[in-house]
């Protein structure tokens, strides 16, 4: 006889109920609550490296088939081909700014040295500047104490020159805080050339995530830009500006370092470095014999123009930047970010033109 209490069917329970809508809404509001503050303070956590790792990805890169080319060559020893490739982008950045900062000092060891020696010599003054209405007498008295010992005219202007001379300090102290920025991320592309191939696999994915199904086709749309605007327009830049400088120091041009920073931003907006060659060979010219003079032409006429055969070898031919983007991108940049903002603005504007692009085009084709 089986038990009773077994036979009988249990008692069902109540069917759950579905949460209402508003249920719903504030579910999901609070989960996008929490998601959001997660992110906020992720965010102001990485805030102070944004820079830092935004360039360190660019040169990542933009240098990473040079990388992979050299890591092949040893004999796939990536991390050495890492190594030698950051030393490399070290020394290019280093080297420039140490020429730029000692011819700067030694151009103001020399003025110091004429003022307080009186070695500096003012023409006579110009009648055109003696005749001004108001400023004439002022400017005419000035000079006279010039002419007659640069040393009391300093000190006599000497307040008047003091904010200049902090403005002059405070460009050079960002000069030392930029170069400190550079030599930081590229330090941390080198260490981001080993695991770049599965950090651009992230990346894919998480742009699937967003702007399916061509997240990956702008990632590395994005990526092409990066290194055609890196390779064409600053790579050709720092290359042309460098080889200015090397002969301009070493044909011993006053203000060698001075010159060499001005035609590397020439050269970066696209104008080239012949705004600075030009005058500088008309004054080998008038200031040095025939071979010395000829010698020089010879050299700085073609890397002044090196720019129009190295650019198609370095850019790719389907794309094409409209070179007022790169102007924009370099004046931009540069007044937000100073000389940081000089490289990286054009590179991140023309990447950002680039998508734009490529999302209209899109958007026609759907």
């Amino acid at each position: 006889m089986t038990d009773q209490s077994t036979s009988e069917p249990s008692a069902e329970e109540p069917p759950k109920q579905e949460p209402t809508l508003d249920a719903k809404v504030i579910d999901i509001a609070i989960r996008l609550g929490v998601l959001g503050l997660f992110a906020y303070f992720s965010l102001q956590l990485i805030a102070p490296f944004f820079l830092f790792l935004l360039w360190a990805v660019v040169l990542t890169v933009a240098l990473y088939p040079a990388y992979d080319w050299l890591a092949a060559k040893l004999g796939g020893r990536k991390v050495w081909s890492a190594i030698l490739i950051t030393l490399l982008c070290l020394a290019i950045v280093i080297g420039p700014v140490a020429v730029l900062v000692v011819s700067l000092v030694e151009t103001l060891q020399g003025w110091f040295q004429g003022i307080t020696g009186d070695g500096l010599k003012l023409p006579p003054l110009p009648e055109k500047l003696a005749a001004l209405p108001v400023l004439g007498d002022r400017i005419a008295e000035l000079w006279a104490l010039a002419t007659r010992s640069l040393e009391l005219f300093f000190t006599k202007v000497g307040p008047m020159l003091v904010p200049a001379g902090g403005r002059i300090l405070s460009m050079l102290a960002s000069l030392s805080g930029s170069v400190l920025f550079f030599v930081i991320s590229i330090i941390l592309a080198g260490c981001l050339f080993v695991p770049g191939p599965s950090l651009a696999r992230g990346a894919k994915r998480f742009a699937d995530r967003i702007i399916a199904p061509r997240g990956a086709e702008f990632v590395d749309l994005a990526g092409a830009t990066i290194r055609n605007v890196s390779r064409g327009v600053i790579g050709v830049a720092v290359i042309q500006g460098l080889l200015t400088g090397v002969l301009l120091i070493a044909f011993g041009v006053p203000l060698a370092g001075i010159l060499t920073f001005i035609a590397l931003i020439l050269c970066i907006v696209q104008i080239g470095p012949a705004l600075v060659i030009i005058p500088t060979i008309i004054w080998a010219w008038s200031s040095w014999d025939l071979v010395p003079a000829l010698l020089f032409t010879l050299l700085m006429v073609p890397v002044m123009l090196v720019d129009n055969v190295l650019r198609p070898i370095l850019m790719s031919r389907g794309l094409d930047v409209p070179m007022l983007i790169i102007l924009i991108g370099v004046l931009g940049g540069t007044i937000a970010h100073g000389l940081l903002g000089l490289f990286l603005g054009p590179v991140i504007l023309a990447v950002f033109y680039e998508l734009v692009i490529a999302w209209v085009k899109v958007g026609e084709e759907t």
